[in-house]
């Protein structure tokens, strides 16, 4: 009985779904990986079923424990070729895991090479190709030389290369290395990472993503570190970066198609000590949502920055250090008050995301073309909102004075650590304090913090002496509800944490902050009168998030300062 048969036996096809599997068999290909494939019956129950009539177990190998200590006397070849993983050693037999109990060849293969038996078990091959990329590292199938032919290549470069001649362009165009610089962007990609770091140290090549926050090193294998120059030279030459310059700094952008989606993948390169350093920063357009709804601002907070957004002129700033989600807020901010009748121009350095209804202007520094330089342009257009990208120097800074003087509502971003700061940062810049003091309506701080994996999140009753002095323990206890902690589970990767959200700082230009910074007061004084007038500070809109589960007490301590006043 051949596959097809087994699955139509038990009942996980129909004759039609059969009938459909067997027409669409190209090269080969059995029946039920294709009625797999083409979404019929799950892998894990096709396997279970074709498990039952060959007397073979099936395993959750997610979530099974394995003997790491047969790794290195298991042939690599039989791993990356026929998908095999083994598990465990048991009375002198060695279990191996497959997605393939009708090829019984490896099988043998694996037991020649072992000098002992081989029992198999059935796993999905994502589970399989997990715990090859978990425990033998990114890259280790390209590495070894031994990618199986793929129909459709993973990652698609939508501008194209132009490669020079040459023996380091041809080397670099080799298949295993391209293939291997593919396979660390789709990793980072599924991991949902935002930025890829591949590091130059003596000890060879250290790749890790940033995810949610945080740098996670990945796994890799020894040998990856004779492809280091190769894959630098690779990422260079699809930046369309000069691939001999070795000694100055570069920039460089890639467009892609990962899984049929567009990812922007910003490249910057920089000369270290042991080797080039790359980081990556990937913009993956297919899953960004701009919306307030998202942002994670409380219901009175969403109501406040709602009426300022839609005020017909002024200037209002969102504040905080790069990655903190400055961009989504504002983009966010702008399609919620773009209609036909309001026209909107933005400059950014450079454009993140393509907004429909909103025109943006990409700056270029080099031929002149800077945040100023535009501004001035723009109100030429007759534009009803602004938005640029960073205030950076006087120039820019004076032109949104005057852009927002003119009956423009501006929105722009600063580097500074809370909101009250930006009105003191301004009038530094040279801005005077009674055009800072009449212009700026409002300006926003915020961070992210990491949210509570909702799957396998943990509720404790925890000691006072445990909880940082601000902590609001007079609200937790009137509440009654419980803090929640992080646990670990598959659908989080064992992190405990699944995504980020916003908290925010929004300091109003209430008449006593405007008259501090009229008087040009220390953001000491600015910060007392905005509290007094009714502010929440980033520590507590913070609190308030893990008092309503979504966060820890861990990510707060890490995200923000206490609060001194």
């Amino acid at each position: 009985m051949d596959a097809g048969q087994i699955l139509l036996k038990h009942g996980l096809l129909s004759e039609a779904e059969l009938l459909r599997a067997a027409d669409a068999r190209n090269n080969g290909a059995r029946v039920d990986r294709i009625a797999v494939d083409l979404g019929f019956v799950g892998e894990a129950d096709a396997l279970r079923a074709l498990g039952a009539e060959t007397g073979v177990d099936y395993i959750d190998l997610e979530a099974a424990t394995v003997n790491l200590d047969l790794l290195p006397s298991f042939p690599q070849r039989l791993i990356h070729r026929y998908g095999l993983f083994p598990v465990e050693r048991k009375r002198g037999v060695v279990v191996v895991a497959t997605s393939d109990p009708l090829n019984l060849y490896p099988l043998d293969e694996a037991a020649a090479a072992l000098g002992c038996p081989v029992v198999p078990v059935l796993a999905t091959r994502d589970a399989i190709a997990k715990r090859i990329k978990t425990h033998l590292g990114v890259g280790s199938e390209t590495i070894e030389g031994l990618l199986a032919q793929r129909e459709e290549e993973e990652v698609e470069l939508v501008d194209g290369l132009q490669v020079d001649d040459g023996e380091i362009a041809a080397e670099v165009q080799e298949a295993s290395v391209v293939h291997l610089v593919n396979e660390i962007l789709v990793e980072a990609i599924d991991s949902r990472a935002s930025d890829v770091h591949i590091e130059s140290q003596p000890s060879g090549v250290k790749i890790r993503y940033r995810i949610d926050g945080l740098l996670q090193p990945q796994p890799t294998p020894p040998e990856i570190n004779r492809f280091q120059a190769a894959i630098i030279s690779r990422l260079k030459i699809m930046a369309r970066l000069n691939i001999a310059e070795k000694r100055l700094p570069q920039d460089g952008r890639i467009k892609l198609k990962v899984h049929g989606r567009e990812v922007d993948v910003r490249v910057s390169v920089i000369p270290m000590l042991h080797g080039e350093g790359i980081v990556m920063r990937l913009l993956d357009k297919g899953r960004m949502q701009f919306s307030l709804e998202k942002l994670g601002m409380t219901p009175e907070l969403r109501e406040q920055f709602d009426r300022l957004i839609r005020l017909p002129h002024g200037i209002i700033l969102v504040t905080g250090p790069t990655g903190s989600g400055k961009t989504t807020t504002l983009y966010s901010a702008l399609l919620e008050i773009q209609s036909e009748d309001t026209k909107i121009i933005t400059t950014e350095d450079p454009v993140e995301y393509q907004l429909e209804g909103v025109n943006q202007i990409q700056v270029h520094p080099k031929i002149g073309l800077t945040f100023a330089a535009s501004l001035r342009s723009i109100l030429r257009h007759d534009p009803d909102v602004v938005l640029v990208g960073e205030i950076r120097d006087f120039e820019t800074a004076e032109n949104a004075i005057q852009a927002s003087l003119t009956g423009h509502l501006v929105f722009s971003t600063l580097h500074t650590n809370d909101a009250p700061s930006a009105y003191t940062r301004l009038v530094d810049m040279g801005i005077e304090p009674f055009l800072v003091a009449s212009t700026i309506e409002a300006v926003m701080a915020q961070r992210l913090v990491r949210t509570l994996c909702k799957k396998c999140r943990q509720p404790f009753e925890p000691d006072r002496d445990e909880l940082p002095d601000d902590f609001p323990w007079d609200e937790y206890l009137q509440r009654g509800d419980p803090l929640f902690r992080p646990a670990g589970c598959r659908q989080c990767r064992q992190a405990g944490y699944t995504g980020r959200q916003g908290i925010f700082e929004l300091c109003e230009t209430t008449d006593a902050v405007r008259q501090l910074a009229h008087d040009r007061s220390s953001s000491w004084e600015i910060r007392k009168a905005a509290l007094a007038d009714g502010m929440r500070t980033l520590r507590q809109d913070a609190w308030l998030k893990v008092l309503d589960g979504v966060t820890t007490v861990d990510e707060v301590v890490r995200v923000t300062k206490g609060d001194r006043i």
